[in-house]
């Protein structure tokens, strides 16, 4: 399978987004919650080894790792649904498409003096799929890597992010950075195999 021409190729500004009271539920999740939700992540373990110090509330994810069309909602899904959903039709309306699917959507959490290490989505399910951030809370000390250059993500932004190229995140600020990430994709592309 061919990656999506439609992708970025390194970061794309999509616009700003009004998250509303959204970034104040946000950050008002209980401690427990992110916990809870972190201990039961499906993007740990060996496979993801660049995240292992960033916090997740995954709300949708992809059922396989070969296949973004198919999807699990996560219980938690079902609270944050309608208030989410808006702000991530807001952050992909300029790719113009007719329909729009979010295989996967989550909350991530790096610490302050955390990093993400370097590294490709390289499982098949990500390639096609459009890789989305819209920061929630940040510092001037957060740098977004993407080969080779470094960003600083505003938030209240949407950007694609070239999820296919090397990027990561340092956070060497002292306070934590949120982003609200996801995937989304026109099924009505024809695929290329």
């Amino acid at each position: 399978m061919f990656p999506n021409p439609r992708k970025t190729r390194s970061l794309l500004p999509l616009g700003p987004i009004d998250l509303g009271s959204v970034r104040d539920d946000i950050l008002a999740i209980p401690e427990t919650v992110w916990q809870r939700e972190n201990a039961t992540k499906p993007n740990s373990g060996n496979v993801y080894g660049s995240l292992e110090r960033t916090d997740h509330i995954v709300f949708r994810f992809v059922r396989k790792p070969r296949d973004w069309r198919e999807h699990v909602d996560y219980p938690i899904w079902a609270e944050w649904r309608e208030r989410l959903l808006p702000l991530l039709h807001a952050a992909v309306r300029p790719y113009g498409y007719a329909r729009v699917e979010f295989p996967r959507v989550m909350l991530a959490r790096l610490p302050a003096g955390g990093q993400i290490r370097p590294h490709q989505d390289a499982n098949p399910a990500a390639l096609w799929p459009h890789k989305i951030h819209i920061p929630i809370t940040t510092n001037e000390q957060v740098k977004f890597f993407i080969d080779p250059d470094h960003h600083h993500l505003q938030v209240g932004q949407a950007y694609e992010v070239n999820n296919l190229g090397m990027h990561g995140v340092q956070n060497d600020g002292d306070s934590a950075r949120i982003h609200l990430i996801f995937e989304c994709f026109d099924p009505d592309q024809p695929v290329l195999l």
